[in-house]
């Protein structure tokens, strides 16, 4: 998956918005809309990092020599 690109923008969205909706819907402190965007923007966050680390190497031009 390209980052940034338009599956990655979609996948964030629905990401955020199931964060947001469980950690606002399920908590009963006052500061419950504080919280459930921080939670949602980390998991955003998140997600965005792993996607960096599994597409670190994958348009390598030079693969290693005899890898099997």
């Amino acid at each position: 998956m390209k980052i940034f690109g338009k599956n990655h923008i979609i996948i964030c969205i629905i990401t955020f918005g199931i964060l947001f909706l469980m950690n606002y819907l399920g908590n009963d402190q006052p500061d419950k809309l504080e919280t459930a965007l921080m939670i949602a923007g980390a998991g955003v966050i998140g997600l965005t990092i792993g996607l960096v680390i599994m597409n670190k190497g994958k348009d390598d031009k030079n693969p290693p020599q005899h890898f099997d």
